[in-house]
């Protein structure tokens, strides 16, 4: 890391104005783990038709994330690749959705989105001997310290949101309108939004970034939804996507971007998307005595048990990398994911 943040900032910001842009589309591309910037404008727009607040919140928790990053002189390739942005934008959904639109949110989001670049090269750091990345865990940690906290201070905490039903109780049959909104509202779900046709939009997304990316999401949401079925899950839950956003992210990762387009690869996937839908409930229960949140944890543990055994079972291969990945693996003597 070189001295001169500041400047380093401002030239970005002036002379590269495209550059940052395109940085900031890709990192909201990059919480499905894909650089693609349509695939990013493309997600951003489905967030601004959610809502205003969404959609402001998220550009917001993007650009700030990504110019922290310029600032304390982060690698460029990691920055043009969306590396740096994916976690504030959804610790600036997370904020607004949690904590309400009040002047408090917009400071914290600031703070939040830019502690999320420091904990994105923190873990990166710590994960990088394991070939291990962060993912979406810093949007996790800070998001989750941040919401577990509001209530103890006045000037932030304007009231409860709304009591998330219980994942343990509730009517397990199932029809066929439960079925297709559950399609969608898992791909939509991955960024706290509950609504079908803003997952058509998304997966119109993951579509500009290639056939089998939106393949892995798709088989991803439909695992994650005769996962929680097969578990008798409530039909409610199930609609509303809370058991398989995890499954379609956990699809992606390792049908699309970790591992090679192989059929043992692609099994791994599925089965890792089943997991991670049962994960969800057991987090859940988990944070709940403490009104804590599951975000993505699961599609988080998931994917890092599951990567981190592949070098022990020959049948599975990972992706060989062509050109800039999305998510690199370290190798084990590196130091970080860059």
């Amino acid at each position: 890391m070189t001295s001169g943040a500041g400047p380093g900032l401002r030239r970005a910001l002036t002379r590269q104005p495209s550059a940052y842009l395109v940085a900031s589309l890709r990192g909201v591309g990059q919480v499905d783990l894909q650089a693609q910037p349509l695939t990013g404008a493309l997600i951003l727009a489905a967030l601004w038709a959610a809502g205003w607040q969404v959609g402001l919140f998220a550009t917001l928790g993007t650009l700030i994330a990504t110019a922290t990053a310029y600032a304390l002189d982060v690698d460029r390739g990691s920055i043009g690749q969306g590396l740096q942005g994916y976690s504030g934008c959804l610790t600036g959904i997370a904020l607004v959705g949690s904590l309400g639109h009040h002047p408090a949110t917009y400071v914290l989001t600031v703070v939040g989105c830019a502690v999320t670049t420091v904990l994105t090269a923190t873990l990166a750091t710590l994960l990088a001997p394991y070939r291990l990345t962060p993912l979406t865990a810093p949007f996790c940690l800070v998001s989750g310290v941040m919401v577990l906290g509001a209530p103890s201070f006045a000037r932030i905490w304007h009231g409860a949101p709304a009591p998330v039903a219980n994942p343990t109780s509730g009517d397990t049959g199932i029809t066929f309108s439960d079925l297709w909104h559950a399609f969608f509202t898992n791909v939509s779900q991955v960024f706290l939004v509950n609504s079908w046709y803003v997952g058509l939009i998304m997966l119109a997304g993951l579509a500009c970034a290639g056939l089998r990316v939106l393949l892995a999401a798709a088989l991803g949401s439909v695992a994650g939804i005769v996962a929680a079925w097969a578990l008798g899950a409530p039909t409610a839950q199930i609609s509303s996507g809370i058991y398989g956003y995890n499954a379609v992210l956990v699809g992606i990762a390792l049908g699309a971007v970790f591992l090679a387009a192989t059929p043992w690869n692609a099994g791994y996937a599925l089965f890792g998307a089943a997991l991670s839908t049962g994960l969800t409930a057991a987090i859940t229960s988990l944070f709940t005595p403490f009104d804590g949140h599951t975000f993505t944890w699961p599609f988080i543990l998931t994917t890092w048990a599951l990567l981190a055994a592949v070098p022990q079972l020959p049948r599975l291969r990972a992706a060989t990398a062509r050109g800039p990945s999305p998510h690199p693996r370290p190798r084990p003597e590196e130091g970080t994911h860059r």
